[in-house]
């Protein structure tokens, strides 16, 4: 059984999300910035994130996390109220467990995506949250996803897993 056949099982019992937050990276290493609706491309990723032209079909053309992941890496790092934009992810949702996602389909708005893998901390994420911010985030950095079909998504849209085959 494959990865992606195990968690298609998971599908029918979760519930759907809610986008809570859009975050886009003009340049690499430049500050999120915060919008209420984006353009997903299909291959490519969110219109006006700097990795959206850098590497089509790659696997990592959106980043993902959950509020319930922010607030288990608020717990094991002590701080409170951690801003999504300094977590470097593109899109927050809430009321799903993104790990049951993995290698699913869904979407968001009008766009359909596909999870690729975990999104794992870099090491700057110790820089940003303080010593030990990488560990907390361990297993709870999100996904990353790839763009299936071009679509508008906004802030409140549904987060619907889509089965397949």
């Amino acid at each position: 059984m494959t990865q992606k056949q195990l968690f298609a099982r998971y599908l029918k019992d979760l519930p759907d999300g809610r986008l809570q937050w859009i975050g886009l990276r003009p340049g690499h290493k430049q500050e999120m910035v915060r919008v209420e609706t984006a353009q997903a491309i299909a291959r490519l990723g969110l219109e006006g994130d700097h990795r959206c032209y850098k590497t089509p079909d790659s696997g990592r053309q959106v980043t993902l996390i959950s509020t319930e992941f922010i607030h288990i890496i608020e717990t094991y790092t002590g701080l409170t109220q951690i801003d999504p934009a300094l977590l470097r992810r593109n899109l927050v949702v809430s009321g799903i467990n993104l790990n049951a996602l993995r290698h699913q389909q869904f979407r968001i708005g009008h766009a359909l995506f596909e999870a690729t893998a975990l999104c794992h901390p870099c090491v700057r994420m110790d820089q940003t949250l303080g010593s030990g911010g990488a560990a907390a985030m361990l297993g709870y950095g999100g996904l990353c996803a790839r763009v299936l079909e071009s679509g508008e998504i906004r802030l409140g849209d549904l987060l619907k897993p889509v089965a397949t085959g």
